[in-house]
């Protein structure tokens, strides 16, 4: 559709031409996007639905819509926990990106669609056509579990795959690219439409900074949070953003590219029999397995592969019995503070070529942190607040990957590589006025730090209420100060506490809402939000259980009615959990 041509030739004046030409110009403006518009109404529908726990399919899923529509296709994007099994039954296009959480569980925004279609009462889905694409991490032995799970009950329950699910290790971005690329074009199969492009403003900018390029930030504090004579130790952190123009919302984490600690690299380097300068391949180049081992490989965690060929090359039975399929559980009870070294260690005899050492490890990835202030009143720079990890075990000392990396080698002049990952949904209420309740333990207060800089920001009326726990008080009580002037100046409407150790018998956070359990379920009631941070495999699960208990006692409800009053809770995202 070509912009209609004034002849050089024709009787205009210049103003005349001028006139015209920008009338035209306006008009074939408005051609394109009637036709644009007509041919979107008349699209195929396609539904891209995601599990998420971190935010990564979610992107992909916005991703795929935007390739959907260069098809031609009109794409809906949702979470699997804003539809229910008869809104799914009628779907006739879909595809589902879902990542997996823990040992091989579904992500909270997709545990109750899943449950309702696991069941027996699930609607025939024999109208559907569609694909799987899943995200995972092969050093968990349920590996893209999550997917694998969908992918197969789709099936069962009559769907057509249209394309093979492709499951995603760590560095998912290249088979994700691919699998969007190929899945698109089965999904418009048969459609013959074609949608005008207005090039100039359809296309989407590409963040500056991202996964794959991270921001080259600059640590401005570094201090300790808990006390010197503390049993554990935390810290506080600022990193400077400005200059980079990112932004983040409170409830976003802030992800860490590391490097690894130059003690351990020498120690894996002498343990296996090389030097160091050996030169290795790394993603088609060449460098010396010392820069390799430093900056671009895991060398902590050892991988199912390295762990194989640990088995294989030292014959030792106790290993072999445990890395066999029926041993999950012990093997993870014999790793428990075992590390790379450890292994390298305990089976001195062996000897690896630098290239074979390094073919067997997996890529270094980022690690992920709350992040602990408010853009609205640090605009330039984000505050982590991170526990560093420091032990002994089989006779030396361990050390966190990126803890320590923020903790001992991070200086004003070195690089902090980083990026954001939005979580959309653990945000602060939108409707400043409805209460909030967070539980956060020990580290798990970052972002309820960050929520309460937000709402004091925003002059939010809405009442706040934290749960806050760790070991001891006199040691281990995070931003004490900035806690109680917030309490004292009325933002922090209740503050619980909970330090487990300060007394014979154990307290915990559950234990404090089970005590303020009546004003709690009121809180709800009047439209309350209740957010949890921290440990998903004890704390989380703790505190869910006490939320149904305190729902069924206080509201007068059966446990299943307790159940669905938490369901729904979480289907308007009113129950939201960032937990590790």
């Amino acid at each position: 559709m070509k912009t209609p041509h004034i002849p050089q030739d024709a009787p205009y004046s210049e103003s005349q031409r001028a006139w015209l030409s920008g009338f035209f110009a306006g008009m074939h403006t408005h051609m394109i996007q009637s036709a644009g518009t007509a041919n979107q109404t008349n699209a195929r529908l396609i539904n891209i639905l995601y599990g998420s726990q971190t935010g990564n399919s979610e992107a992909l899923a916005h991703d795929a819509a935007n390739a959907a529509k260069a098809h031609g296709l009109k794409p809906q994007v949702l979470s699997l926990d804003e539809i229910d099994p008869d809104a799914l039954a009628k779907m006739d296009y879909v595809l589902v990106i879902t990542s997996t959480y823990g040992e091989g569980e579904m992500p909270d925004n997709a545990q109750l669609l899943w449950e309702a279609l696991a069941s027996e009462s699930a609607p025939e889905l024999s109208g559907m056509k569609y694909s799987v694409l899943a995200l995972g991490d092969t050093s968990y032995d349920l590996f893209c579990q999550a997917g694998i799970n969908w992918d197969t009950r789709l099936e069962q329950l009559g769907a057509k795959r249209l394309y093979d699910r492709i499951d995603c290790d760590v560095d998912f971005e290249e088979p994700a690219e691919n699998w969007i690329a190929a899945v698109i074009p089965h999904m418009a199969e048969g459609t013959g439409t074609t949608v005008i492009i207005d090039t100039a403003t359809a296309a989407i900018e590409a963040p500056k900074f991202s996964r794959k390029h991270p921001f080259p930030a600059k640590m401005q504090v570094n201090r300790l949070l808990s006390a010197e004579n503390s049993s554990k130790e935390t810290r506080h952190y600022e990193i400077s953003i400005a200059g980079s123009g990112l932004s983040y919302e409170a409830g976003d984490a802030l992800g860490i590219i590391p490097t690894n600690c130059p003690e351990l690299v020498a120690d894996i380097i002498k343990a296996i029999g090389c030097q160091g300068d050996e030169e290795v391949p790394n993603n088609g180049d060449l460098m010396p397995l010392n820069e390799a081992l430093h900056t671009h490989f895991e060398i902590k965690l050892p991988s199912k592969e390295l762990l194989e060929e640990i088995g294989r090359r030292s014959g030792d039975q106790e290993l072999n019995t445990l890395l066999s399929a029926d041993n999950k559980d012990k093997l993870t009870d014999y790793l428990w503070g075992r590390d790379i070294l450890d292994l390298l260690l305990q089976f001195p005899a062996m000897e690896f070529s630098a290239a074979e050492f390094i073919a067997l490890l997996k890529p270094l990835q980022h690690r992920a942190y709350s992040i602990s202030s408010s853009s609205k009143k640090y605009p330039d720079s984000v505050h982590l607040t991170v526990a560093s990890v420091r032990y002994q075990s089989h006779g030396h000392s361990h050390k966190g990957v990126c803890s320590t990396f923020l903790a001992d080698r991070v200086s004003e002049e070195t690089e902090v590589r980083c990026f954001f990952t939005p979580n959309k949904v653990f945000r602060v209420p939108a409707d400043d006025t409805l209460p909030m309740i967070m539980v956060g333990p020990g580290t798990g207060v970052a972002p309820f730090r960050a929520f309460l800089q937000e709402r004091e920001c925003r002059n939010a009326p809405g009442k706040n209420w934290l749960f806050f726990g760790d070991r001891n008080a006199a040691t281990d009580f995070l931003y004490r100060e900035e806690l109680e002037a917030m309490q004292a100046s009325g933002l922090l409407t209740e503050l619980d506490l909970a330090f487990s150790r300060d007394q014979p018998e154990k307290i915990y956070v559950q234990d404090r809402m089970r005590e303020k359990g009546r004003q709690l379920f009121a809180w709800l009631e009047a439209g309350g939000y209740f957010f949890v941070c921290g440990d998903a495999y004890h704390m989380a699960k703790d505190v869910d259980q006490a939320l149904h208990e305190i729902i069924a006692e206080h509201g007068h409800l059966s446990p299943q009615q307790a159940v669905d009053y938490v369901n729904q809770l979480k289907k308007d995202k009113r129950y939201v959990r960032d937990v590790y």
